[in-house]
């Protein structure tokens, strides 16, 4: 008897693998895992339902969907109700449509602001569901182009190292799935994918993107795409490294007790942290910076590398303000607080044999 066809035979491989990589997460043991598949009706997406409603049965989990209208396109809510149908049909269970509002005038832009909506729904679902993940429907290609885009804002690692394939909410099983063959799954699976037009329009970076990777395809070879995919698989695996051994220094960075700062602060002890690589004391700045309130979707190199200044390349200098937040160095400390505080509260006592440096540190910036 013939297998599937080859697409359909690497889509569902992709989602077996997926799936079998939550082995072991059932609390208690036995219980039944449930996956959500995030569906916008596209051909990824509806691939990818079609694939999870294939292996789910036979790997033990339940699986449904939640189609997401964004409402940003005349008769959205019948694309969604279309989507909904179809993933019905393949027997997800359950299958829910979700409006969400996507915010006007977004800084970031409508894609991020579009990403941002979609995401608060989509965990919003997962914890009202009880499921224990999310399943994203992003292939080779948009890892590619994801890439590209880092390497365009000229950024370092931890963007190049592209989305990661699991995160503790979020699968994305098609990390090594291209395009073309999710389009080829749902031709064989009969299914109706929707045709995006955003996905044609120029106003949006990463419309230009694909653009731009496909005519670099033609002149430097069709492999590009995949290599770039892979080069974010190593990054990724460096990057992680990288996080793990600054999540240990910061541990150990963080103050038995903060009476020389401000109440109110949160508060970094810097002598452990100037013996560190660069790449992975700025790793650990950035998530002291985040866990005291920093806006992480506008916090940057060039706020790092102010920051980092104040722990390796101290001069007096005074306050460095960062997104959400003001830091500053205080003695062996550093110290951080929201903006908006008029000036900085007067530090508590410190003991004696370290007054003198703290006064020293304070009549500099002055």
């Amino acid at each position: 008897m013939p297998g599937p066809p080859p697409a359909v035979a690497r889509t569902r491989l992709a989602v077996r693998r997926g799936l079998s990589s939550l082995a072991g997460e059932a609390d208690p043991p036995g219980r039944e895992l449930t996956v959500l598949v995030a569906v916008s009706g596209g051909p990824d997406s509806l691939a990818l339902a079609a694939a999870t409603a294939f292996e789910a049965p036979r790997a033990g989990v339940r699986a449904g969907a939640v189609v997401v209208d964004h409402g940003l396109q005349p008769a959205s809510d019948a694309v969604a109700r279309a989507a909904a149908d179809q993933c019905r049909a393949l027997r997800l269970d359950p299958v829910e449509v979700v409006r969400v509002e996507v915010a006007d005038g977004s800084g970031d832009g409508p894609e991020m602001a579009a990403r941002t909506a979609r995401h608060a729904a989509l965990e919003e679902a997962r914890v009202r569901l009880g499921a224990d993940r999310v399943l994203l429907g992003h292939t080779r290609d948009d890892q590619a182009e994801q890439v590209l885009l880092g390497l365009l804002r000229g950024s370092g690692a931890r963007s190049l190292a592209g989305m990661p394939e699991a995160s503790p909410t979020l699968l994305r099983p098609f990390l090594d799935v291209t395009r073309e063959e999710t389009e080829s799954a749902c031709a064989a699976a009969g299914l109706t994918p929707w045709r995006d037009p955003h996905n044609d329009d120029p106003r949006f970076a990463r419309v230009r993107a694909r653009a731009a990777l496909a005519q670099l395809s033609e002149s430097l070879g069709p492999q590009l795409g995949a290599n770039l995919a892979r080069t974010a698989r190593l990054l990724r695996d460096d990057d992680d490294a990288l996080t793990a051994w600054a999540d240990h220094e910061l541990a150990a960075a963080r103050p038995a007790a903060t009476g020389h700062v401000p109440d109110g602060d949160a508060a970094l002890e810097i002598d452990g942290l100037v013996r560190l690589p660069r790449a992975v004391r700025t790793r650990a700045l950035r998530r002291w910076l985040l866990e005291a309130g920093a806006d992480g979707a506008a916090l940057g190199s060039r706020h790092l590398a102010e920051v980092d200044r104040l722990v390796a390349d101290w001069r007096g200098q005074g306050p460095v303000d960062v997104p959400a937040l003001s830091v500053r160095r205080i003695g062996p400390t550093l110290a951080a607080h929201p903006h908006g505080r008029v000036e900085w509260a007067r530090p508590k006592p410190r003991p004696a044999d370290a007054a003198d440096d703290v006064a020293g540190a304070d009549a500099d910036q002055e």
